[in-house]
């Protein structure tokens, strides 16, 4: 029994290493962007020379900070969910019911990620204007949201089916 916790807490800490990850590159991809948008409104107004790749590269960033901010949110639990009635039915029905959702979710995650991979493959060999590099670094995004998801989804839902009968589902996502 504690050999399957010490497995399950290493499985955990490696999990969040990886939302860490995620929610390090997001934001630095925020701080990129916060930055190339300074050097474009000093370049338009202070230099008198617009750089025009600000928008591309901008438009890449909020991919990576949209999906990878998503993809850490699934583990949190912090993704959109109406859970009125579920609450209302009692505690082992809605343990199966959460079960069902996060391998619903990472299913959704799985459509995401061969979405994603099919995409990479479509936009190889188109560029990106102004950056002249492919298509395919703004949809590895997805690809990456996709496989995240599956991987966060799909570990809790076997996690909670692992631990079902000390699980306590009213505890927050980071408790269980």
């Amino acid at each position: 029994m504690s050999g399957r916790k010490t497995l399950l807490d290493r499985c955990e800490t490696l999990l969040a290493g990886v939302q860490w990850l995620s929610i390090f590159t997001a934001s630095m991809a925020l701080v990129i962007l916060v930055v190339t948008f300074g050097w474009l409104v000093f370049g338009r107004y202070v230099l008198n020379i617009t750089p025009t790749w600000v928008e591309q590269l901008a438009l890449m960033l909020v991919c990576y900070i949209a999906f990878l901010g998503a993809a850490a949110g699934v583990r949190d639990d912090t993704h959109l969910g109406v859970t009125l009635f579920r609450d209302m039915l009692p505690l082992p029905i809605q343990k199966i019911i959460i079960v069902v959702i996060d391998f619903v979710l990472a299913a959704f995650g799985v459509i995401m990620l061969l979405a994603g991979i099919e995409l990479m493959k479509f936009g190889w060999d188109s560029l990106l204007p102004m950056l002249e590099i492919p298509e395919s670094f703004r949809t590895l995004a997805i690809t990456l949201c996709g496989g995240l998801i599956v991987l966060h989804a799909g570990s809790r839902g076997l996690i909670r089916i692992l631990t079902f009968r000390t699980w306590n589902p009213t505890h927050s996502a980071q408790e269980s």
